[in-house]
């Protein structure tokens, strides 16, 4: 499996990662390398972030390696969606997009990947990094107690969507 993530967006989107980033901007990126890194580790799969570079970048795209994480910026005037969904049409292996921006998630499915939105997979780092407070059990129960309390329903009401049952087995992929 290969994840690739929009970097920014994620740092946005998490609570620890954007409380790094108020200090600077590489003191986020620095978090969120070594979250992922960890969860490489826990999970042995290949990891690249894609940074936006599009607006004070290098000429050319830029790529680094930190801590066996990937790292890409992407080049002047090209944003970091764009290097994304070029990364999801290769071929060969399973890609897993973790993004908010819908038009790359729409991309990203269409082309056969996956994409899981940045809160939720803040919140599988957070898991991954402290293992012992539960890690992937209880997932699958989580969601349809929230859809149980209230008022008593009877038949298919009970059932999850099919559209969030897609959702939760991309989830169960990280």
């Amino acid at each position: 499996m290969h994840l690739i993530v929009d970097g920014y967006n994620l740092i946005r989107q998490s609570d620890p990662f954007r409380e790094a980033e108020r200090v600077s901007l590489e003191a986020g990126r620095k978090a969120l390398l070594r979250a992922l890194a960890r969860y490489r580790k826990a999970r042995r799969c290949r990891i690249t972030v894609v940074f936006d570079g599009w607006q004070s970048g290098a000429d050319r795209e830029e790529r680094d390696r930190e801590e066996g994480v990937t790292v890409v910026y992407s080049r002047k005037g090209e944003r970091a969606d764009e290097v994304i969904v070029r990364m999801a049409e290769r071929k060969g292996e399973e890609i897993v997009v973790v993004t908010s921006d819908r038009a790359v998630a729409h991309a990203v499915e269409s082309l056969g990947g996956t994409a899981v939105s940045s809160p939720d997979f803040a919140l599988r780092l957070s898991m991954a990094s402290f293992p012992e407070e539960g890690g992937d059990e209880g997932d699958d129960t989580g969601d349809e107690d929230h859809t149980r309390e209230g008022t008593k329903k009877k038949g298919p009401s009970r059932r999850l969507s099919r559209k969030k049952k897609e959702y939760l087995s991309r989830l169960k992929k990280l």
